[in-house]
C-alpha cells in the first residue's frame, strides 16, 4: 500500500478493525511466532506522509474525505513501515530470541509493524523510509499467538541481520566466534505453490508459459521419435547409457559411501569420552579420513569406467556427504573443546567453593596478598573493553592466558588466603565464563536435551544425514507434520522433468556429442576439429541451457523440497532469485544457498579465524576451492584434466571486480544481460572444449 499516494486526501483518523482493538502489541520469537495482545486505548494513526501539512490536513473533516473503516475486514498481509533499510535490531533493545513489535491495522486491514523498546519507539521521518515490505500474519491454535511468515527476501534479511547484530551487541563474546553463526528461519522456495508470493508474482504467467512450452516440446519430439524409432526416446542411446551398465554396482557403492560417513560420528563419540582430543589429533584424523573418502570414490569411478550419468551422480553425491561430514565433525569438534573448558572451570569453581575464606583481611596487603591475587583483582575491576580472543574460549591451559579467568586460577593456585569478598568476586568471574560457554554449547537448541554433548546420538546423526542442508546445527526450525500429497506432487514433478531432460538429451545433445566422438575416431587433426567448434557450440547452446535450468529445478525445487517435507525441515531457502543477478558474486550466493552457506562458514570465516587471513585472501581461497571442486567434477566426467572450467571459475573474481566499477555499477539491466550471456554461452563453449580438444 502506498501511503504517500493517499496522503493528500486522507486526514487523521481513528481506525477500527475486526479485531476490536486499535493496536496489537507483544513480541515475536526468532521462529516467527508472535505473542500479541490488544491495546484498547484510543490511538490515532497518521496516514499523511507529509508532516509539513499535518496541521492543515487535520482540519479536513468533510464526509467525502472520511473513509468507513468499520466495513473493512482484516487482511493477513502486513507491511513493514518506518524502516530506513537497516535491521530491526537498530530500533529496539530486545533479546535475540524475541523482538518487540507493535501491529496497527489500517486501511484494508493491512497493518504496520514497528519495533518497540521498553521506554521509547523510534519514529522515522517519511524521507528516511524504505519501501514497504510484505509479510504474512496467520492465526494459530493458541489464543493470542500468531505466526509471522516472512516470505519476502528483504524482510528475511532484515530479521536475520537484526538478530545477529543484536546478539553480538549484547554478548561481546559472540563477536569472536570461530564458526559462522547462520540463522535458520521458516520459509519456502520461490516457485513452491505453498509460497503465497509465488501465485501473487506478476511473472507467474511466464512460469506457466515455460512449462507449457516444455510439455509441447516434449510431445512434439516424442511423437517424432515414436514415428521414426517406435519409442518416445528415439534410438534410446542415452537411456541405454544410463541404465545399461553397472546400475546395481552404482547403488551398492552409493550405499557404502553413505554408511561410511558414520565414522565422523564415532570420532566425535571418542572425543567426548576423552579418548582423544579434537585440537591435538581429532581434526587431523578427520582430514585424513576425508581425503581417503574422496580419493577412494574417485578411484573407484575411474576403475569401473562408469559412463557420464553414473559419474555425475556419484561425484556430486560424494561431495554432498563430504561437506556434511566436515560440517558435522568440525562444529562438534569446536563444541568439544568448549565443553572441556567448561568442565575444567566447573572444577575450579568447586575448588573455590570448598576453600575456607580468611577470617579477616590482611593489615598489610603488600606483604600478605600475592601478586597473582592482586593481578586477578585488577583484571576483574578493570574496564577493558577490548574483545576477548576467541582462543581463550577454546583453551584448556590457563597458564598461557592473560584473561580474567586465567588470573583468577593463578590466584587460587598461589596458596595465599582469600577473603570472603575476594572469593565472591572470583566466583562471579568463573560463573560468568561458565554461563557464556553454556550458551554456546546450547547453540540453536531450544532445550538442554539437544545441547552438546546430548546431540551425539545415532538418531541425531541419522536425521542430519538426510536433512537438505550442509551446515550442521543442534536444532533447526521444523514444521508440525508431513503433507504426503505434497511429497507425491514433488516426486511426480521430479520424474516428469527428468523425462523431459531425457528427451532433450537424446534429440539435441547426443547427436553433436556423437559427432565429436566420430571426429576423434576418424583421426581428424586438432586444427580440423577446432574449425568445427563454432558449429558444435551453436548446436548445443539452447539444449544445454534448458538442461541446466531443468537440472537446477529438479534438484533445488523438487528433490530438496521432498527431503525437507519428509524431515519436516522448515527452512527451505535453497536458492534466491539468481535469475535477477547483476554480477557473478550475486549468482554464486543465490543459485545454491546450501553450498554457499557451507563455504561461508567452513571456508571463508574459518580461513579468517583459524589461519588469520585477510578478507580478500579468504575470498580468493573460497573461489579457489570451488574452482578445484568444479574441475574435479569435469575430470571425472571427461576422464582428463584440462583446466578449462577451473580457469573460467577463477575468472569470476575479475568479473566481480568489473561489476563494481563505474562501467557496470548501478546499471542493473546491463549487468543482468552480461550475466545471462555468460550463463547462455558458457556451458556450450566449455563442453565443446572438453569434447574436441
Amino acid at each position: 500500500m502506498d501511503v504517500k499516494a493517499t496522503a493528500s486526501r486522507r486526514p487523521h483518523l481513528t481506525t477500527n478493525d475486526t479485531l476490536d482493538a486499535h493496536e496489537l502489541v507483544g513480541s515475536i520469537a526468532k521462529d516467527g511466532t508472535a505473542s500479541l495482545k490488544p491495546r484498547h486505548n484510543q490511538t490515532t494513526y497518521l496516514q499523511n506522509a507529509d508532516t509539513s501539512n499535518s496541521s492543515s490536513s487535520a482540519s479536513l473533516t468533510s464526509d467525502e474525505d472520511i473513509e468507513d473503516y468499520d466495513k473493512i475486514k482484516l487482511d493477513p498481509d502486513t507491511i513493514i513501515d518506518g524502516s530506513s533499510g537497516g535491521p530491526l535490531g537498530d530500533t529496539a533493545t530486545g533479546s535475540q530470541e524475541e523482538q518487540d513489535l507493535s501491529l496497527k491495522p489500517s486501511r484494508s486491514g493491512v497493518g504496520h509493524i514497528r519495533r518497540q523498546s521498553d521506554t521509547t519507539t523510534r519514529e522515522l521521518s517519511p524521507d528516511s523510509r524504505r519501501k514497504s515490505i510484505q509479510v504474512r500474519l496467520e492465526k494459530t491454535d493458541r489464543k493470542g499467538h500468531y505466526t509471522l511468515t516472512a516470505n519476502d527476501p528483504d524482510i528475511r534479511d532484515i530479521l536475520r541481520k537484526g538478530m545477529e547484530r543484536e546478539k553480538a551487541s549484547q554478548d561481546p563474546s559472540k563477536r569472536s566466534r570461530t564458526l559462522r553463526d547462520l540463522v535458520f528461519t521458516r520459509q519456502f522456495t520461490t516457485f513452491d505453490r505453498q509460497n503465497p508470493l509465488s501465485a501473487e508474482s506478476p511473472f507467474h504467467g511466464f512460469f506457466t508459459l515455460f512449462w507449457l512450452a516444455m510439455v509441447l516440446m516434449f510431445l512434439k519430439v516424442s511423437a517424432s521419435n515414436w514415428r521414426e524409432h517406435g519409442s518416445i526416446f528415439g534410438g534410446n542411446e542415452v537411456f541405454k547409457i544410463m541404465f545399461g551398465h553397472d546400475v546395481l554396482i552404482l547403488g551398492i557403492t552409493d550405499g557404502v559411501m553413505v554408511f561410511s560417513s558414520i565414522l565422523g560420528f564415532l570420532l566425535q563419540k571418542a572425543i567426548v569420552n576423552n579418548y582423544i582430543s579434537w585440537n591435538r589429533s581429532g581434526w587431523i584424523i578427520q582430514n585424513i579420513w576425508q581425503t581417503f573418502f574422496l580419493g577412494s570414490v574417485v578411484w573407484w569411478m575411474f576403475y569401473r569406467e562408469w559412463p557420464w550419468s553414473h559419474t555425475i551422480f556419484m561425484v556430486l553425491h560424494t561431495m554432498v556427504f563430504l561437506m556434511k561430514q566436515h560440517s558435522y565433525t568440525f562444529y562438534n569438534g569446536h563444541l568439544s573443546v568448549i565443553y572441556r573448558r567448561r568442565n575444567m572451570l566447573r572444577e575450579k569453581l568447586r575448588d573455590l567453593r570448598d576453600t575456607k575464606p580468611s577470617e579477616s583481611a590482611p593489615s598489610t596487603p603488600q606483604q600478605a596478598i600475592s601478586p597473582a591475587v592482586t593481578s586477578a583483582l585488577e583484571r576483574v575491576d578493570s574496564n577493558d573493553k577490548k574483545r576477548r580472543p576467541s582462543t581463550y574460549r577454546t583453551s584448556t591451559n590457563l597458564d598461557h592466558e592473560t584473561s580474567k579467568v586465567a588470573s583468577v586460577a593463578a590466584a587460587m593456585q598461589s596458596g595465599e588466603p582469600l577473603t570472603s569478598d575476594q572469593m565472591q568476586t572470583f566466583q562471579g568471574v568463573i560463573e560468568e565464563e561458565i554461563a557464556t560457554l553454556d550458551k554456546e554449547l546450547k547453540g540453536k537448541a531450544q532445550s538442554d536435551e539437544k545441547a552438546y554433548p546430548n546431540n551425539l546420538t545415532i538418531g541425531n546423526f541419522a536425521d542430519w544425514t538426510i536433512l537438505p542442508t550442509l551446515v550442521y546445527e543442534l536444532e533447526y526450525p521444523r514444521q508440525e507434520r508431513i503433507n504426503w500429497w505434497y511429497v507425491l506432487e514433488k516426486s511426480m514433478a521430479t520424474f516428469g522433468t527428468m523425462c523431459v531432460m531425457q528427451v532433450i538429451s537424446q534429440a539435441y545433445i547426443y547427436p553433436p556429442v556423437a559427432e565429436t566422438v566420430r571426429m576423434k575416431e576418424a583421426g581428424m587433426s586438432l586444427e580440423d576439429r577446432a574449425k568445427q567448434m563454432p558449429w558444435i557450440v551453436s548446436d548445443m547452446l539452447f539444449p544445454l541451457l534448458l538442461e541446466q535450468l531443468l537440472s537446477w529445478y529438479v534438484i533445488w525445487e523438487c528433490v530438496l523440497n521432498v527431503l525437507a517435507e519428509l524431515t519436516c525441515f522448515a527452512d527451505r531457502g535453497f536458492y534466491g532469485d539468481w535469475w535477477n543477478s547483476v554480477s557473478w558474486d550475486q549468482y554464486a550466493r543465490d543459485w545454491n544457498r546450501p553450498v554457499h552457506n557451507f563455504l561461508l562458514r567452513h571456508v571463508y570465516h574459518s580461513s579468517i579465524s583459524a589461519f588469520h587471513l585477510s578478507r580478500g585472501t579468504a575470498t580468493f581461497m573460497t573461489f579457489l576451492l570451488s574452482a578445484l571442486v568444479h574441475e574435479l567434477v569435469m575430470a571425472c566426467l571427461f576422464k582428463k584434466v584440462r583446466g578449462y572450467l577451473f580457469t573460467m571459475q577463477l575468472l569470476q573474481m575479475p568479473l566481480v571486480m568489473l561489476s563494481r566499477t563505474k562501467l557496470l555499477k548501478g546499471r542493473d539491466l546491463l549487468g543482468n544481460v552480461v550475466f545471462w550471456i555468460g550463463l547462455f554461452v558458457g556451458p556450450s563453449v566449455l563442453t565443446s572444449f572438453y569434447l574436441l580438444i
